[in-house]
């Protein structure tokens, strides 16, 4: 075999090589991981169960106290255990000598026939054919034959049986005594002296005296019907059985109160940590009632207990979040009626001034009352502006404006909206740059109120970009949604400022006021009205610029 063969041989993987040596620990290796699997798959089964986790260690408990009685009823039998001289040993030696007689008087079919069967000669049906003559003479041999060994044999088993008698009779002192069916005796032993027997009574005798005698010295007979000198007899042996000791284990309380108590003690040890699981629990339970939501219990299995512990930490949670926006909500509240209280009093306080000075003619000329006028007006206008932002935003909030929503292209109304607002924006040196797609969308909504969304962030764009500048809005597909931004120059934000641009009330500019600003309702009533459409409205500040993106889903 040259190297290379050598070499893709050794390559072979070693069951190709080698598969009968290998197969049985192939198979040996599987079972074994089986067994493993399947003690894997009962083990995670009892872990995410405190039902079978109980029934387990009961059964282990029960096994464990069942096994400890017996051994300490096996240590307390010794130490209280008893004699006893029991006559049952000797009973049944008085039967089994019986038994033997028995066999000696009356030999099994089955041995008679193999000894005949060994003593003919060996033939085959297709011998040669013979004469009657020729063939008359071997079988009368072969009966002679049998007969003399018959003979022999009926000679050896009385010897037998004759020495068997004179032993048991001499030895043991059993009385041996054939009788007919009558009682009468035609064969004793010499320690024998009845010539007749009562069979009747000795038959009742041996039936119901054996179990009582077999715990005091009595005579005890073994009955059995023989062949006798070709007449049918009974055979009846009878003597005192010997008696034998024998210990009996003594009985304790103390070994079922014992077991017992490796029972419970066992059972308590086990289950130890499930119920200090437990208190800890309802320990971690309390803590929370007291108000306490910071704390959590731990998770330490993964049974029922474990799974009560994680839904006790989802509800405190969830009760946290709730109370958490109870009170956001109440500080949101206090908040609103400050700011509303702030933005209210600052013109109606100016509109009171200047009405005062009109009222007490405070003035010098027409003109300068004309003046108070057109600022008191301005101030009312601003004033039930103010008001109904916060109306509606009050309506948006609990879903108390009803939306007449129909499908519209949304890149046409918002070029609508913008040639509204070329002129404006040039007034203020501002550019409008539009890119929006000739394709198509349609969207769902109520164009009013959608149109009030695009109104605020452009009149946001124009109000707060540097002069000149420009806004940049467009608008872009993506899959099933259309998403609108508009762009303007703009100091940069954080990212907690960006967050809050929605709040009501909220001006990134502290120092701004409703004279100077708007009445910080404007992007909350446009979140507003954007979320009651099931869309999205977010800001995002990056390279100098404020960038405020709106997203609808398109009708398919």
């Amino acid at each position: 075999m040259s190297n290379a063969d050598k070499m893709k041989q050794s390559r072979k993987p070693i069951l190709e090589r080698f598969p009968f040596t290998w197969f049985p620990f192939t198979l040996l290796r599987g079972l074994i991981l089986f067994i493993l699997d399947l003690f894997r798959m009962s083990r995670e089964h009892v872990e995410r169960s405190i039902r079978l986790q109980l029934v387990l260690t009961f059964a282990i408990c029960l096994g464990v106290s069942t096994l400890f009685y017996g051994i300490s009823s096996a240590l307390f039998g010794q130490i209280n255990k008893g004699t006893v001289i029991d006559y049952s040993q000797g009973i049944r030696q008085i039967d089994s000598a019986a038994r033997s007689l028995v066999r000696l008087l009356e030999p099994s079919f089955s041995d008679d026939e193999q000894i005949e069967m060994s003593s003919l000669p060996s033939r085959s049906n297709a011998a040669v054919e013979m004469t009657d003559q020729e063939s008359a003479q071997p079988v009368s041999d072969a009966d002679n034959e049998k007969q003399q060994q018959k003979k022999q044999q009926e000679e050896r088993r009385k010897r037998k049986f004759m020495e068997d008698v004179q032993h048991l009779s001499t030895y043991e002192n059993y009385k041996i005594v054939i009788t007919d069916l009558e009682g009468k005796v035609i064969f004793r032993s010499e320690n024998a002296p009845e010539t007749y027997i009562d069979v009747h009574k000795v038959i009742r005798n041996a039936m119901e005296t054996r179990n009582e005698v077999s715990h005091r010295r009595s005579e005890v007979s073994s009955f059995y019907p023989v062949t006798y000198d070709n007449q049918k007899s009974y055979l009846i042996v009878s003597g005192i059985p010997q008696p034998s000791i024998s210990y009996i284990k003594g009985q304790s309380p103390l070994s079922l109160l014992s077991a017992i108590a490796v029972f419970i003690f066992l059972f308590y040890y086990l289950t130890r940590k499930k119920m200090r699981y437990i208190e800890e629990l309802a320990t971690g339970l309390r803590i929370i009632a007291t108000g306490n939501l910071d704390h959590r219990v731990i998770e330490r299995t993964r049974d029922e207990l474990g799974s009560l512990a994680k839904d006790m930490n989802l509800m405190v949670a969830d009760l946290q979040h709730t109370i958490e926006e109870e009170r956001r909500a109440e500080r949101l509240k206090n908040e609103l009626v400050t700011n509303v209280s702030h933005d209210l009093r600052t013109p109606l306080t100016l509109i009171i001034g200047y009405l005062r000075l009109l009222h007490d003619k405070n003035y010098e000329t027409p003109e300068q009352a004309a003046g108070y006028v057109a600022i008191a007006y301005s101030k009312a206008e601003k004033l039930q502006g103010l008001i109904e932002d916060l109306f509606e935003y009050t309506k948006l909030t609990h879903q108390d404006v009803p939306m007449h929503k129909r499908e519209v292209a949304i890149n046409e109304v918002l070029e609508q909206l913008l040639e509204e607002y070329v002129t404006l924006s040039e007034e203020q040196q501002l550019t409008l740059i539009r890119s929006i797609p000739q394709e198509r969308l349609s969207v769902r909504i109520d164009v009013d109120k959608m149109i009030r969304v695009f109104e605020n962030l452009l009149g946001n764009a124009i109000k707060y970009s540097p002069k000149p500048g420009t806004i940049t809005v467009g608008m872009a597909r993506e899959r099933d949604h259309v998403l609108i931004r508009i762009s303007n120059k703009a100091d940069a934000l954080t990212r907690e400022e960006l967050e809050q641009l929605f709040d009501r009330f909220y001006r990134v500019d502290k120092a701004r006021t409703s004279d100077t600003g708007g009445s910080g309702l404007g992007l909350a009533i446009a979140r507003s009205i954007v979320e009651s459409h099931d869309g999205t409205i977010w800001a995002e500040s990056s390279g100098g610029s404020i960038h405020f993106y709106v997203k609808l889903k398109l009708e398919t």
